[in-house]
């Protein structure tokens, strides 16, 4: 490893740190409450949420791998590439803040709105990261390695301990993974943003709340994209 090298080294160490510590009590008494009435939910409706889920993000995935340019970040080292991926979350963060504002002054039907916009945004900043790090989303492993950073980003304690496992262990974990569960996808997903965007349909309130919440969101998942693609690429450096 280069000095650099050795520098991210930390920052990634940090990082799993800090996202694998326990949730504050307001976090794990919402995550209950959120599992009592999941519990509750008839099972009829989990599978409808589930496969909309399920084909938004397929959707999703395959428009934006039309549109993402794989050729961004050609001759640039790990420093370059970091600095193009800040850039790209910056970025993400201001259209997810002008999306956010736009649908949550609309009121409750354009608040609806916001949750395929927004996934819409996440996702392709994920495909703009993996290109930059050199990652080939026309494998399929590497389109489900990044359903895994987005669980990672939006996901309860275990569920962030389980899946943070199975990135640092990507090569020997890819083919026993062959396929996302859906299920618990969704059910992470919504559970983790659920409140923030019940208050986005509030009017007076929404238009802020929204470009705050998206912001943040954006952020999280930036964080965590980059730092999950570096600890890839760290193992494959040599070490000293």
């Amino acid at each position: 490893m280069n000095e650099y090298e050795l520098k991210v080294y930390d920052e990634v160490q940090e990082w799993k740190r800090r996202i694998t510590k326990r949730s504050g009590m307001m976090n794990r008494l919402s995550k209950k409450a959120q599992a009592k009435v999941n519990e509750v939910i008839p099972e009829k409706v989990h599978e409808i949420m589930t496969e909309s889920i399920k084909s938004m993000v397929k959707a999703t995935l395959f428009g934006s791998q039309m549109t993402t340019n794989r050729n961004q970040a050609e001759g640039l080292t790990l420093e370059g590439k970091d600095e193009l991926v800040r850039k790209k979350i910056s970025t993400y963060q201001k259209t997810a803040m002008v999306e956010g504002a736009g649908t949550g002054a609309g009121g409750i039907l354009l608040g609806l709105a916001d949750f395929p916009l927004l996934l819409t945004i996440k996702m392709k900043f994920l495909f703009d990261a993996a290109a930059i790090y050199g990652f080939d989303t026309k494998q399929y492993e590497e389109r489900l390695f990044m359903l895994h950073v987005f669980q990672l980003a939006f996901s309860s304690d275990e569920i962030r301990r389980n899946t943070l496992f199975e990135i640092e262990n990507w090569e020997s974990r890819k083919q026993v993974l062959a396929e996302m569960d859906w299920r618990k996808f969704q059910q992470e997903y919504r559970d983790y943003i659920d409140f923030v965007k019940m208050l986005q349909l509030v009017p007076g309130i929404g238009a802020f709340v929204g470009a705050y919440a998206n912001n943040n969101l954006l952020k999280n998942l930036g964080e965590t994209a980059m730092n999950a693609y570096r600890l890839r690429l760290l193992q494959k450096a040599p070490e000293l």
